[in-house]
């Protein structure tokens, strides 16, 4: 396995693990510390990186931290303990997770409906553009021209969960096309009969 490869599977197991840890302060609503209390721990075994031990206990509360540096929960101080707490922001990114989840099971069968996603984002805000484009690639979405996006499958609940955390609204178009010329590529590209 190469350096890039190694540094990717890294990077894959970190993010996972900020996820289920991120998950596992939501579950229990306000959750103690996971290096202080053996319950919380338990409940991230399932993660990829889990060990016992000292370094569990520091990739927990570094971890933590990097959830706290996003903004995505928050500490609280009762009777002397730490607790964690799931932001708005935190419950976000769950969300988002969930759909995506959700949105990699493709149904039985396709619809013969695609969805385009438009969007026209004024320059001063390019990078809000960019992350757009981004989430819309990491989604499986196909790129038509710069602002215009192809999926097969119904996505408008992850979409409209896209428009709210990137405050874009107005600025993105959601439709389903029942047919548009030259669709073979797409056809071909999420494995339907071409027709």
């Amino acid at each position: 396995m190469g350096v890039v490869e190694k540094r990717a599977k890294k990077i894959r197991r970190l993010r996972a693990f900020q996820q289920g840890l991120l998950a596992a302060v939501a579950i229990g609503g306000v959750v103690l510390i996971a290096a202080t209390i053996p319950n919380a721990a338990q409940l991230l075994r399932y993660m990829p990186s889990y060990k016992k031990g000292a370094r569990f206990n520091y990739q927990a509360k570094t971890a933590l931290g990097r959830l706290f540096a996003k903004g995505l929960i928050t500490f609280e101080e009762r009777n002397g303990k730490q607790y964690a707490r799931v932001t708005e922001a935190g419950e976000h990114i769950l969300e988002m997770e969930s759909l995506r989840e959700k949105s990699m099971q493709k149904p039985k069968r396709w619809d013969g409906r695609w969805r385009v996603v438009l969007f026209d984002i004024p320059e001063r805000r390019r990078g809000v553009r960019n992350r757009l484009r981004l989430f819309m690639q990491e989604f499986g979405f196909v790129r038509l021209q710069d602002s215009v996006w192809v999926y097969p499958y119904d996505c408008e609940d992850l979409i409209a969960l896209a428009k709210a955390n990137l405050r874009v609204g107005i600025n993105v178009l959601y439709m389903i096309v029942e047919q548009f010329e030259h669709d073979n590529h797409l056809r071909e590209h999420f494995g339907f009969r071409a027709s």
